[in-house]
């Protein structure tokens, strides 16, 4: 990984700042929420208490049978059309069926919904009708309660029987509509409101199953009371949708509505601020449907659960976008009997302004912060990179082959740890120049140095000889060291001239002049001259068909060419083959002289085209030393010409070759 990655990665790491400013936000809102719903419910505790202070007109506390407001006119006719917006409130009606009631102004109407598959039908006047399948109603009024008997063998109208005897406020008579289908029965009737019943009671007979024909559990009339509703009105606060719901959840009384505050033109939020409330911030918010004002049940957990004596609070979302309401919940104790839930609504557009305000102004800040902090890594990043590959440049320039060091090292005058990492490469190159100078002229010294003193030795030894034998004091046993000695200093005389002629050949390769020739010219008029000195040796000539132009001095090629074919000619058993090649590359050219031989030692593959390094055996007495000048020639040729000398096993193991890569010698401007 790249170093500007890696500090962008450290960039980064800046996100923190928003995360942390966001739970700081989330934080903060709750604390509000919770401020508020404390204060809320304190608020409904009180109006509670004063309810119960006040003797308003609370429902008992045991279940009872809810009476909705007829929305429409109803027809008794036995069929539920009329019901249709009543039904989604219907009230179970022991485990086989359901039961709607509703008032108007002069009416009590009650619709009974009865699933059943058999049936054993019998009119309310025959004898069996008890054993039939039947509806037992009940109506009470104060202590008193009267039953009827509620049964048809056909659809239509019926009448029902009473089951007790007459008493007084309560009817003699009752009239219903009974409807039937393959599914059950369904029975309607009306009573007059006149009648100010308290209390009703309705059980299904089923002949199959059986049990008490006669049984019906009464409880008490609960509807909405605008009574209530005035008590209610006197205690709620501004701004603040007040109810009052039965245990079951059912509506007794309302007052006030959910206001929202009118925000200013520049505080209004807007879709995304809204957007980012409700993900980012608004947890546990519900939905608004469950709460709507015009249904006659709230089934709400948090009714549930203040009916169960613990009060909730829950948030929900508004009717106003960007709003939210606070709904508290507490029971209504009298008697130690939870006799209703106070519920109070209250909307709010502070929590969420203040919220967005604070996190929308964090998330601009910290993200501003972030780019800034991203954009000077990013720079900073780019400059060390490179610095970085300045310093690397220049230690790739620095590394010749002869280990100078071309022109002054950047960045020495730094002040940072660059700084010092380039004085201490300066120091480093330095001493590594002056050593690599030091060994690069070592030889032209040394062979300067030597010459006088082998030319004493030498004339030493022959003036010995010539007086020895003068004198003819030669002992016979001195003649062989005598040899040996003079053997030595010619040895020696051509280690010293061999050394300064590789100092002249450096300094003839530097300064060559290079021309436009055709390489294969000069490839072809080497091959034909080494033809005679192969002797039995086979050497084969591949050349390109067309010309191939090189910018490059054609001399020091050939003799790179003579220093290969030399070296290959000495390795090559008799009867063996050479192969001179030439092709075009690139921008360059290859030439490749291969050899049958033995392969190269892998231990000599780095270091064959180093100077005074020979693989040649150790001459005998008299012979001329080997001293491994000639592939360092071809080297030194090679990367005159922007190139590189290589050698090479060849592929199945029959010999070597080696390999002169060339680009062309630079131009020189005039």
């Amino acid at each position: 990984m790249t170093l500007r990655r890696k500090l962008l990665l450290v960039a980064l790491c800046t996100l923190a700042l928003p995360v942390a400013g966001w739970l700081y936000v989330r934080q903060m809102e709750t604390l509000l929420r919770e401020g508020q719903a404390q204060a809320l419910t304190a608020s409904a505790r009180a109006m509670a208490r004063s309810l119960v202070v006040t003797d308003a007109p609370l429902p008992p506390a045991e279940p009872g049978w809810y009476v909705q407001q007829a929305v429409n006119p109803i027809t008794v006719d036995g069929y539920g059309d009329d019901w249709a917006p009543l039904t989604p409130w219907s009230q179970p009606l022991d485990k086989r069926g359901k039961v709607l009631l509703a008032e108007d102004a002069d009416w009590l109407y009650l619709y009974a919904d009865v699933r059943s598959t058999h049936r054993t039908r019998a009119d309310a006047g025959d004898p069996n009708a008890l054993t039939a399948d039947h509806l037992v109603l009940s109506l009470g009024k104060g202590e008193q309660s009267r039953r009827y008997l509620l049964a048809s063998a056909a659809p239509g109208q019926l009448t029902a029987r009473p089951l007790d005897p007459a008493v007084a406020g309560l009817p003699e008579l009752i009239t219903a509509q009974w409807q039937e289908d393959g599914s059950g029965y369904r029975v309607e009737l009306r009573l007059p409101r006149s009648l100010a019943l308290d209390q009703l009671g309705l059980s299904v007979y089923d002949a199959a199953t059986g049990g008490d024909p006669q049984a019906v559990q009464s409880r008490p009339l609960v509807a909405y009371a605008p009574a209530l509703s005035k008590e209610l009105a006197q205690l709620a606060l501004d701004g603040v949708q007040a109810r009052v719901l039965a245990p079951q959840g059912w509506l007794l009384a309302q007052t006030g509505h959910l206001t929202t505050p009118i925000a200013a033109p520049g505080d209004q939020p807007g879709w995304f601020a809204a957007l980012v409330y409700r993900s980012l911030l608004a947890d546990q918010v519900g939905d608004a449907e469950p709460w709507t004002q015009d249904v006659p049940r709230l089934d709400a957990s948090e009714v549930q659960k203040a009916s169960k004596g613990t009060p909730a609070t829950v948030w929900r979302q508004g009717e106003a976008r960007g709003s939210v309401v606070l709904a508290a919940a507490v029971p209504i104790v009298r008697d130690d009997q939870v006799r209703g839930v106070l519920l109070l609504e209250q909307s709010s557009r502070a929590v969420p302004l203040l919220a967005n305000r604070a996190l929308l102004g964090l998330l601009l800040t910290s993200f501003g912060v972030l780019l800034v902090a991203g954009a000077i890594l990013l720079v900073f990043a780019t400059r060390l990179s490179l610095r970085l590959g300045r310093l690397r440049d220049a230690a790739e320039r620095a590394q010749l082959n002869d280990g100078r060091l071309e022109g002054p090292f950047p960045m020495t005058g730094s002040e940072d740890e660059i700084g010092d990492l380039a004085r201490s490469f300066e120091r480093l190159f330095e001493v590594v120049g002056g050593y690599t100078d030091y060994l690069r002229t070592l030889a032209s010294k040394l062979s300067h140095e030597l010459n006088t003193p082998l030319a004493i030795v030498k004339s030493s030894l022959d003036n010995l000889e010539h007086t020895l034998q003068a004198q003819q004091a030669m002992p016979p046993d001195a003649q062989p060291y005598l040899a040996r000695a003079r053997d030595g200093v010619a040895r020696l005389g051509a280690l010293v001239r061999a050394m300064s002629e590789a100092s002249r050949m450096e300094r003839a390769i530097a300064a060559a002049e290079p021309e436009d020739v055709d390489l294969v010219e000069v490839v072809r008029g080497c091959c034909e001259a080494y033809r005679p000195l192969a002797g039995t040796r086979r050497l084969e000539c591949v050349l390109p068909e067309g010309p191939l132009s090189l910018h490059c001095a054609p001399e020091l090629i050939a003799q790179a060419l003579d220093k290969l074919f030399d070296n290959a000619l000495s390795f090559t058993p008799e009867r063996g083959w050479l192969r001179l090649s030439l092709r075009a590359q690139g921008d360059g050219a290859e030439i490749e002289l291969a050899n049958q031989g033995q392969p190269l030692p892998a231990a000599m593959h780095g270091r064959l085209f180093d100077s005074l390094v020979s693989l040649r055996d150790k001459a005998t007495p008299g012979d001329a030393p080997h001293l491994g000048l000639g592939l360092y020639v071809v080297r030194l040729v090679a990367e005159r010409h922007g190139g590189v000398a290589m050698a090479r096993n060849l592929d199945d193991g029959s010999g070597v070759a080696f390999t002169l890569h060339l680009h062309g010698m630079p131009r020189q401007r005039l």
